[in-house]
């Protein structure tokens, strides 16, 4: 039996797993970055009494458990220890070589070894600003890429898109390597667009998930291509007071503008040389990864095959899975 410690900005899951099998689950409303977590005065205590509630919740201890592998931002300089970056392309060998073990009270104050997955980063030519660009970071997403590709999508090369807080595009490359990444903070963009300026008063508080307008989408394509981003995002409050259209479409319009701007990613992608003729996976809400394909496909005209990953529960048996993985493989 083994735990799983899934850990972001916000938040923590817990999945406690025999033979891979998730036997329960614990949900912790603190991250790296969580203000309770940092009020309490320590992060590294929250998770512990975390898994001790999850152990007791199940009538279990902690010697009942083999280890726990943990991924994300934990592994950051924000949370339990620090593990630096690894640097792609990286196979699934490398990836599980560079897991760190420790079993340490001052790390994790239980008696319970953990086991830190790697975050990857892009190769660069120079550690200079004139290689800027090819800069790319992920911590957490290497292991839900591992589970895309060991349990669902296994040709090659692979694309997966995460919409999400960010857009990050990881490209997997025909050798089954995590070739690299490229991000963008669209998501939090949008969440910060609705919630802190005055644009948000045009909008639902609730995008309408069902709702998709190929012609708005190509005026917000248009109009960031031409305008901007910035003063196309304007629009979102303008068209309210100057065209006929509903709360819905301005939504949409905003989304829509933002995903325009994603479509420079894909341009990265090629410039860093990451393929792009295999299939692809968009994970994320459906209305986005509709937009992503739709344009995707009006851009640059292809049609390669599309896969949408929209279920949350899903979405996170992708990190289930990768860590789940890496853990059999060691010893």
């Amino acid at each position: 039996m083994i735990i799983i410690i899934d850990s972001g900005s916000t938040q923590t899951r817990l999945y406690l797993l025999r033979d891979e099998e998730i036997v329960a689950e614990h949900l912790l409303a603190v991250g790296v970055n969580s203000g309770k977590a940092r009020s309490q005065g320590d992060f590294r205590d929250a998770i512990a009494a975390g898994i001790s509630e999850l152990l007791h919740a199940n009538q279990l201890t902690t010697g009942d458990v083999r280890f726990a592998i943990a991924s994300g931002m934990i592994t950051s300089n924000l949370g339990l220890l620090e593990i630096p970056h690894i640097t792609a392309p990286v196979s699934l060998e490398q990836l599980v070589s560079r897991v760190v073990k420790v079993k340490d009270p001052a790390i994790l104050p239980l008696d319970l070894e953990i086991r830190f997955v790697p975050g990857i980063k892009n190769a660069q030519a120079d550690r200079c600003w004139s290689s800027l660009r090819d800069i790319d970071l992920m911590r957490g997403e290497e292991t839900q890429a591992v589970g895309l590709m060991t349990s669902l999508y296994r040709n090659l090369p692979l694309t997966m898109i995460e919409l999400g807080s960010t857009t990050k595009l990881i490209h997997i490359d025909a050798q089954g390597r995590i070739a690299g990444s490229i991000t963008s903070l669209s998501g939090q963009v949008y969440a910060a667009v609705k919630k802190e300026t005055f644009i948000g008063a045009s909008m639902l508080e609730e995008e309408d998930d069902d709702f998709f307008s190929a012609d708005i989408l190509q005026y917000a394509c248009d109009s960031v291509h031409h305008a901007g981003l910035l003063r196309t995002l304007l629009f979102t409050r303008f068209i309210e007071f100057s065209l006929p259209c509903t709360a819905v479409e301005r939504t949409f319009f905003c989304q829509a503008a933002l995903a325009a701007d994603d479509m420079k990613l894909f341009d990265e992608a090629e410039r860093l040389g990451f393929s792009l003729q295999g299939d692809i996976v968009l994970t994320g809400k459906r209305q986005r990864c509709e937009m992503y394909r739709s344009l995707w496909r009006s851009r640059y005209g292809l049609e390669n095959p599309v896969h949408f990953i929209c279920d949350k529960d899903e979405i996170a048996q992708l990190a289930i899975k990768g860590a789940g993985y890496i853990a059999r493989q060691m010893t």
